[in-house]
């Protein structure tokens, strides 16, 4: 994708993304399609609160409700979360959890004005239902478009979970693992090194977030 929109959408539409345990178990196409009605509806109407601090505060919690955080942090580091130590395995956890909230921030978000979210319709896939949906953007700057997105869900506990969304074939848990390999990479697979590099990115995404409410 090389427009800046498409994954600004896919990063905010993300924040409807859970993962999930061993116990998962399929969920009725009937409740999937509710779930992603009543879950895209709360998102929208969150971006379009106008005080920056309390549209951050509802986007924060439906990213800390909607969100199997730990899960996520485990998946993009991959085969790196077996070798890492208890206490950095904890400090790991600890930054990413930070490092999400930070993140999404540091994409412009109002946008969502011009934005429409469609269910599409549901199908079971195994231990998954498959839930498609169609976003439309209508923006001054930029031809209308359509992007095709697919939530993974599941029911784990009791609870209807997202375990991924994608754009065409692309997952978002994959292109993150890409990004934190090479993360890793760079740092000569030395995870303290690593840690340190995380923790760098996500102070300096606070830090600028907070002189933005100032």
């Amino acid at each position: 994708m090389k427009s800046n929109i498409f994954l600004q959408v896919i990063i905010s539409l993300s924040i409807l993304l859970n993962a999930w345990q061993a116990t998962a178990a399929p969920i009725a196409k009937q409740d999937a399609l509710e779930f992603a009605n009543i879950r895209g509806e709360e998102l929208l109407l969150s971006f379009q609160e106008p005080n920056l601090s309390i549209r951050y505060q509802k986007l924060d919690a439906l990213f800390n409700k909607y969100i199997d955080v730990d899960y996520i942090a485990k998946f993009v580091v991959g085969k790196y979360w077996r070798i890492m130590t208890a206490e950095q395995r904890e400090k790991y956890l600890s930054i990413f959890r930070r490092y999400g909230l930070a993140y999404y921030k540091t994409l412009p978000l109002d946008f969502a004005f011009n934005l429409t979210y469609k269910v599409l319709g549901a199908e079971s896939d195994g231990k998954f239902t498959n839930v498609s949906a169609l976003v439309h953007l209508n923006t001054q700057s930029e031809r209308p478009q359509d992007v095709n997105l697919m939530f993974r869900l599941h029911e784990s506990g009791g609870i209807i979970k997202a375990v991924d969304v994608k754009i065409a074939e692309s997952s978002m848990l994959l292109a993150y693992r890409s990004k934190f390999y090479e993360m890793i990479a760079k740092n000569e697979e030395e995870i303290d090194w690593f840690l340190e590099d995380l923790e760098d990115t996500t102070v300096a995404w606070e830090e600028s977030l907070k002189q933005q409410q100032e």
